[in-house]
């Protein structure tokens, strides 16, 4: 029987909800647990495709949006906070604010990764969410430049705690045949978000409807606005059963995992027999070494490749996205409420690439996409740096070829992202995601803005073209990692991945 409407679906995902419980704390003291025989990890694996996946993924989904908004809207906003009526900012405090937007993306991402792993995904997921929606209304209600800068430090905080859990939860309840493109299409509603962000700029950023110093505002609490319904909607999203089995609650695991299935079966799905068990000695937490061990000394060769990714996907769409607007307004004299028109098809290229390429990361292969579209990314960004140093570009075909580097660079990107949440352990996962996603972003993304926005300072076509060079070799030493150092995940299970320590 399928569910006659929302309400119905609704039911059965409450179903699942429940199944997030916890033992009782009398039965939580020991960490050392008898070895068990299981095969959630199979069940989970072949289901096929539902509704309740899709479910799944618009709640957890959704913070992807949420970050492209506020990337976008900072990027095309940006000269409208140098005037006088907003917060009159210069070209580098605007750089400075997002690089502290960045540095709380990186500071929430350790802190949340870790719980996540210790007190489970479901967990953390309104707690981050809250964490944004306070700093982004809080964006919307700054006076000065420290009100600002505080605001955004809490915006990425929220953010980059989303990061971890909600990559772990997609990855793990994903069935494996489908976890590439799956997570490539999460990670790149990013650019759902950016869209809608350059929609919403050509409003705010418009003062003849809006006046100057109220339109910025109303950006930023766009993303505060769409936040505050998401909250609720998760409550129907389960926690992990592969992360309850491995910490002991296999009466929970067990009971989750019936409930999805139950759920996939009421909506007309007929689901073949699992193959496969494991057997593994849970334990109640994973102290930290243990954790380190796995990242730095067992997998010391994968840490290394993500590493690499993450930093290079991190400089390019940090540089790129969070200065073009100045870029527009300083070298070819766009109106500041024209911007969005030349954020829309960049939004546009980064959404339609890795749903038009996804499906080849599971066909073709992780190592050969993941690969392809970072080499390629790097072959565009040198041709882009020279015809801009030469003055050969103007405002539209500098648009088009950032479109076409961005379709591929955004598959590049969510490879990376992929590749950091499956290559690890399920013990380790989220403080892996978080770890290279907070190094990366670190060594890649913080000072990127800062360094584009100087280079855009100084008015020299030939400076700003260094910075698209530099991004150029980062994509370069990503695709020379990846070629020979990635990893052939697709179509396997986490767990043959990556050997869970639970064993």
């Amino acid at each position: 029987m399928r569910p006659a409407n929302i309400a119905d679906f609704a039911t059965f995902a409450w179903g699942i909800r429940g199944s997030g419980a916890r033992c009782e704390e009398g039965t939580m003291a020991a960490t050392a647990l008898p070895r068990i025989e299981t095969d959630i990890p199979a069940r989970l694996d072949r289901l096929p495709w539902s509704r309740f996946h899709l479910m799944v993924i618009i709640a957890l989904g959704v913070t992807w949006i949420l970050d492209g908004l506020e990337v976008t809207i900072v990027g095309s906003i940006g000269p409208a906070l140098q005037e006088r009526g907003a917060l009159a900012l210069s070209a580098d405090q605007i750089g400075a604010a997002a690089s502290a937007y960045i540095a709380g993306a990186v500071s929430g991402a350790l802190l949340f990764g870790w719980l996540t792993d210790r007190v489970g995904r479901r967990a953390i997921f309104a707690v981050t969410l809250g964490v944004y929606v306070v700093g982004v209304l809080g964006s919307a209600c700054s006076f000065d430049v420290i009100s600002f800068d505080l605001s955004r430090v809490l915006t990425g905080i929220g953010i980059g705690g989303e990061y971890a859990a909600i990559n772990s939860a997609v990855d793990e309840m994903t069935p494996a045949h489908m976890r590439g493109r799956v997570n490539l299409a999460v990670n790149a509603s990013y650019w759902a978000g950016a869209a809608l962000g350059a929609v919403a700029s050509l409003l705010v950023t418009n003062h003849h409807f809006i006046p100057p110093n109220f339109g910025w505002r109303l950006g930023f609490a766009v993303g505060g606005i769409l936040g505050l319904p998401v909250i609720w909607l998760r409550r129907f999203v389960p926690e992990s059963p592969r992360w309850l089995v491995t910490h002991g609650y296999l009466p929970e695991a067990e009971a989750a995992t019936a409930r999805i299935e139950h759920a996939v079966r009421s909506l007309g799905h007929k689901l073949s027999a699992p193959r496969g068990t494991l057997q593994i000695r849970p334990r109640r937490s994973f102290g930290l070494g243990v954790v380190l061990h796995a990242m730095f000394v067992t997998h010391r060769k994968r840490s290394f490749l993500v590493m690499v990714l993450m930093v290079s996907q991190a400089f390019l769409f940090n540089a790129i996205f969070f200065t073009y607007g100045l870029v527009l307004t300083k070298f070819y004299a766009v109106p500041v409420d024209r911007i969005g028109l030349h954020i829309l098809p960049l939004a546009a290229g980064n959404l339609f690439g890795p749903f038009i390429l996804g499906p080849l990361f599971d066909s073709v292969g992780r190592r050969r996409m993941i690969g392809g579209t970072f080499a390629m990314s790097a072959i565009l960004l040198v041709a882009t740096a020279i015809l801009f140093g030469l003055g050969l570009l103007d405002a539209l075909t500098q648009t088009l070829l950032w479109m076409a580097i961005f379709f591929v660079s955004s598959s590049a990107a969510c490879g990376a992202y992929l590749t950091a949440s499956e290559i690890f352990p399920l013990e380790t996962r989220a403080m892996a995601i978080a770890v290279f996603y907070a190094f990366g972003t670190a060594m890649g993304g913080l000072g990127a803005p800062y360094v584009l926005g100087r280079l855009i300072g100084t008015g020299e076509a030939w400076s700003v073209s260094i910075g698209y060079l530099i991004a150029a070799f980062l994509m370069g030493c990503g695709a020379l990692a990846e070629f020979t150092l990635g990893i052939d995940a697709e179509g396997k299970s986490l767990e043959d991945v990556a050997e869970i320590l639970s064993v």
